[in-house]
């Protein structure tokens, strides 16, 4: 695990890096959801509103809890991903789903673990 010679990783070290891995695994993967969508032609246009006001709030420099803020930071904005999903649920449907984790799969370059996947599916 510890691939940097000189910095030594203890059980908290690991942990946490172990948690910002799953963190960054299921945001990716809400915006993907969030994405693909977005392109799809069933969704419509008021929902496609909500995909792009989530998005550009989480690629927003200026929000509410500063993202430089180390854990905290980010808490907010996946807040209003996972608002925006769970408002257009009913338009993420199982080809929205696949390319979705296709993508992920393709772009995280690792095994991604499944339980996360679940995870982000059962929040719709």
């Amino acid at each position: 695990m510890n691939k940097l010679p000189f910095i030594k990783i203890d059980k908290l070290t690991s942990y946490i890096l172990e948690y910002i891995k799953q963190l960054s695994v299921k945001g990716f993967y809400v915006i993907l959801l969030l994405y693909y969508a977005y392109h799809n032609s069933n969704t419509p246009s008021w929902a496609k509103r909500i995909i792009i006001g989530s998005l550009a709030y989480f690629i927003s420099p200026i929000d509410s809890i500063p993202d430089l803020t180390p854990l905290i930071g980010m808490t907010d904005d996946m807040g209003i991903l996972s608002f925006g999903l769970v408002t257009i649920a009913c338009y993420i449907n199982e080809d929205v789903r696949m390319k979705s984790i296709d993508k992920l799969h393709s772009t995280m370059g690792y095994n991604v673990n499944p339980d996360l996947i679940e995870e982000v599916n059962n929040w719709l």
